[in-house]
C-alpha cells in the first residue's frame, strides 16, 4: 500500500514552471508523529508529479531529488505548455492557495515512536503538491514574479512538543479557511473567464497584460502602444525579429493544429532550444551463446547509428485592412489565429506523413527502414476476406508495440475499410461506445490522415505503428511580424507569421505499412 505524509513545503516556482521545494524535512514529526531518518529514501531519477495525489492529474516531474542537511530537496517541472491543470497550479502556488507537498510511498522499514513511527527505509512513489498539508514543517519562503524578483517569508517550525499534543488531522482556523475558499474563488474565476479580444469589455475582464498588449500590437504596431505594453510583448530571439504570441495564444494554436495535423495528438512531441538535437539509434546488441566450462567465450559488440532531427521554418502572412483592425468587436487575434492554424497545420500535416527530409520534416511514410505487407492483389484488396492483410499488418509489429498502435489512413480508405464485415455479420470497424471517441480496428485506434494514399496500383494507403516512435520538435513557436508599410498605399497592415519544427522517425521497428500490389 502506498502510503502519503505531507508537508508545508518550502517552495518556489518560476514562469517557465521551474518548482523547487523542500518534500521532506528531517528532524521533526508530522501531525500523526511519523519521522523519516536520513537516507531513508530510495527513488528513481524521475518520479511524477501529481496534483493531490491524483493519477489522473499528471502535472508535471520531478528531474532532481537529492536529500540534503535541511530535508529531501526536489526540483522539477510544470508541463506549463501542455497541460492546462499544470498552469492552474502554477497560479495556485503564486496566490499561495496552495503551499504543500506530500511524498507517496511505500514502508520498507520503520520502528515505533512514543507517538507515531521513525521510518528508516522507505521506496518513494510520487510527489504531490497539495493544498493544505499535514506537517506544520515550514511554510513558502519565496515565490518569484515575473520581473525574477521574489516574495520573501520566513520559515517558521513549531517545536515538537506542541506537535505531538495537536489532533492528527490538519488544523486550520475559520480565518484562514475564509480566506483559502475567497483565494480559490478568484483563481478559479480567473481561470473560467473569457478573454476579451477586443475593447467592448471592462477591463478586469482582459487582464492578462501580454495577451493585451499582444493585441494592442496587431492593431496599432509597437511603435503607437505603450511602453509598459511593449514590455509586455516576448520578444522573438531569431534573426528575423517580431514578437511571440503570447502563452495562450501559442496553446490554442497547438490545438488547432491538432486538428488539422492529428499525427501531433499521437507523435512524441518536445520543444528545443539547440538548432538540432541528435539520437542514437541501436542496430545491433550484444550476442549471447552458450560455451562449455573451459569453452571459449565469443566476443561481441553493440553499433549505433545517430539521427539528427533538425527544424525547418514554415511561414505564412495574412493582409488585414486598417479600418478591421480599428474597429473589429469579434476577436481580431482568434480570426488570425484560425488563418495561421490552417495554413500551417495542412503544411505540416503532409510533411509528417510524406515529407522529403529536405527543407521540410521528414514524413513517416517516406522514412526508411519501415516493414511492408502487400495485399496480395494487384490494384486493389483480396475480394474474399480482405481483412486478413490488416491481420497480418498487426502482428507483424512485437507485441509491446502493437500494443500502443494506432491504423493511419484518409477518410476515403475508412469507407472502404467500414463496409467489412467478419463471419458472423458484425462490422470490424468498431464505432465509438461515446461522442468524441475514435473508431477502433483490431481493437486499436483509427486516425484519419487525409494526406494517405487512395487505395490504388503501387499505393501505400494504411500505416499501423506505435507513434512513439515519429518524433515531431518545436525549435519556435509562433512568431509574428507586423509590417504595416508595404501595404500602406492600399491600407492594409502585413502579418508575417512562422513557426520553425523538425520530425522524423527515430524507431523504425515500431511500424509497419501496407503497400497494394502493383
Amino acid at each position: 500500500m502506498t502510503e502519503r505524509l505531507e508537508i508545508k513545503a518550502a517552495l518556489t516556482v518560476d514562469d517557465a514552471g521551474t518548482i523547487t521545494g523542500i518534500a521532506w524535512p528531517f528532524g521533526s514529526p508530522d501531525r500523526v508523529g511519523d519521522v523519516i531518518e536520513k537516507g531513508a529514501f530510495a527513488s528513481p531519477e524521475v518520479l511524477p508529479m501529481l496534483f493531490a495525489h491524483d493519477q489522473g492529474q499528471v502535472i508535471g516531474v520531478w528531474d532532481e531529488i537529492s536529500e540534503t542537511p535541511d530535508g529531501l530537496t526536489v526540483k522539477g517541472r510544470l508541463l506549463v505548455d501542455d497541460v492546462e491543470r499544470a498552469r492552474e497550479v502554477r497560479a495556485m502556488i503564486r496566490t499561495k492557495a496552495v503551499s504543500g507537498l506530500s511524498i507517496g510511498f511505500r514502508t520498507k522499514a520503520s520502528k515505533p515512536r512514543q507517538r507515531g513511527r521513525t521510518i528508516t527505509a522507505l521506496d518513494l512513489h510520487e510527489i504531490s503538491v497539495v493544498a493544505v498539508p499535514s506537517h506544520p514543517g515550514a511554510q513558502i519562503t519565496s515565490i518569484k514574479a515575473a520581473d525574477g524578483t521574489a516574495d520573501q517569508k520566513e520559515n517558521t517550525l513549531e517545536n515538537e512538543a506542541e506537535i505531538e499534543t495537536k489532533n492528527a488531522d490538519p488544523v486550520i482556523s475559520p480565518e484562514e479557511l475564509k480566506a483559502l475558499k475567497a483565494d480559490m474563488a478568484t483563481i478559479k474565476a480567473k481561470l473560467n473567464r473569457p478573454t476579451a479580444a477586443n475593447n467592448n469589455h471592462p477591463a478586469a475582464q482582459n487582464d492578462n497584460d501580454e495577451r493585451k498588449a499582444f493585441v494592442s500590437y496587431l492593431r496599432r504596431g509597437v511603435e503607437r502602444i505603450a511602453p509598459e505594453e511593449v514590455k509586455a510583448l516576448t520578444v522573438s530571439a531569431d534573426a528575423n525579429g517580431g514578437y511571440l504570441a503570447p502563452e495562450e495564444f501559442g496553446n490554442e494554436l497547438i490545438k488547432l493544429l491538432n486538428e488539422y495535423s492529428p499525427i501531433r495528438s499521437y507523435a512524441r512531441v518536445i520543444s528545443i532550444s539547440a538548432p538540432e538535437i541528435k539520437y542514437p539509434r541501436r542496430l545491433s546488441g550484444t550476442a549471447a551463446t552458450w560455451v562449455g566450462e573451459t569453452d571459449d567465450r565469443t566476443e561481441s559488440g553493440m553499433t549505433f547509428e545517430q539521427v539528427t532531427l533538425t527544424p525547418f521554418e514554415l511561414a505564412t502572412f495574412t493582409d488585414v485592412s486598417n479600418q478591421l483592425l480599428e474597429d473589429n468587436a469579434y476577436g481580431l487575434e482568434g480570426e488570425l489565429l484560425a488563418d495561421y492554424a490552417e495554413s500551417f497545420g495542412r503544411t505540416e500535416g503532409l510533411a509528417f506523413v510524406k515529407g522529403t527530409g529536405i527543407g521540410q520534416p521528414k514524413g513517416v511514410m517516406t522514412a526508411t527502414g519501415l516493414k511492408e505487407v502487400k495485399t496480395g492483389l494487384a490494384a486493389n484488396f483480396p475480394t474474399t476476406n480482405p481483412a486478413d492483410v490488416l491481420i497480418g499488418m498487426y502482428h507483424e509489429l512485437a507485441t509491446s508495440h502493437a500494443a500502443n498502435g494506432v491504423w493511419l489512413m484518409n477518410r476515403k480508405t475508412l469507407g472502404t475499410i467500414r463496409q467489412w464485415k467478419d463471419s458472423t455479420g458484425r462490422y470490424l470497424v468498431l464505432d465509438p461506445i461515446s461522442a468524441g471517441g475514435v473508431m477502433t480496428l483490431l481493437g486499436r485506434p483509427i486516425v484519419e490522415m487525409p494526406d494517405m494514399d487512395d487505395i490504388g496500383a503501387g499505393k501505400f494507403p494504411i500505416l499501423f505503428g506505435d507513434m512513439s516512435g515519429y518524433r515531431i520538435i518545436d525549435r519556435v513557436g509562433l512568431s509574428t511580424l507586423r509590417d504595416p508599410y508595404t501595404l500602406a498605399g492600399k491600407g492594409q497592415v502585413r502579418f508575417h507569421a512562422r513557426k520553425r519544427v523538425g520530425a522524423d522517425v527515430t524507431h523504425p521497428d515500431r511500424f509497419v505499412k501496407l503497400k497494394v500490389s502493383a
